[in-house]
């Protein structure tokens, strides 16, 4: 038998990380600051409660799937890291998109 070990994947630099990080970021932000508009715009005609708590979780929930995405991601190389992300921002979109469904049958309801 031969003792041959495997050499493990050097790890990435971190200022990729970081860049990757930061434009992933970037997207999140905007997801933050789309459910912010859509909040003001929603309140300015009345919100029941409901509606507040549904408006108020989509300005919350892309920083905490950003940061559970992080979390799961961090000890992962920089191409795993971002699809982490990536999967992370999809979720985001398809709430999202239910959020903007929810708002509209609050208009309309």
């Amino acid at each position: 038998m031969s003792d041959t070990t495997v050499p493990s994947a050097s790890p990435s630099p971190r200022w990729i990380i970081g860049l990757v990080l930061g434009i992933a970021g970037l997207f999140y932000a905007y997801a933050i600051w789309n459910a912010i508009a859509h909040l003001i715009t929603m309140a300015q005609s009345g919100l029941d409660t409901a509606g507040w708590v549904a408006l108020v979780f989509g300005v919350v929930f892309p920083a905490i799937v950003f940061v559970f995405a992080y979390l799961i991601g961090r000890r992962r190389r920089v191409g795993e890291l971002a699809i982490v992300l990536l999967t992370g921002l999809g979720l985001v979109a398809v709430f999202w998109l239910s959020l903007i469904a929810y708002s509209l049958t609050l208009a309309t309801g």
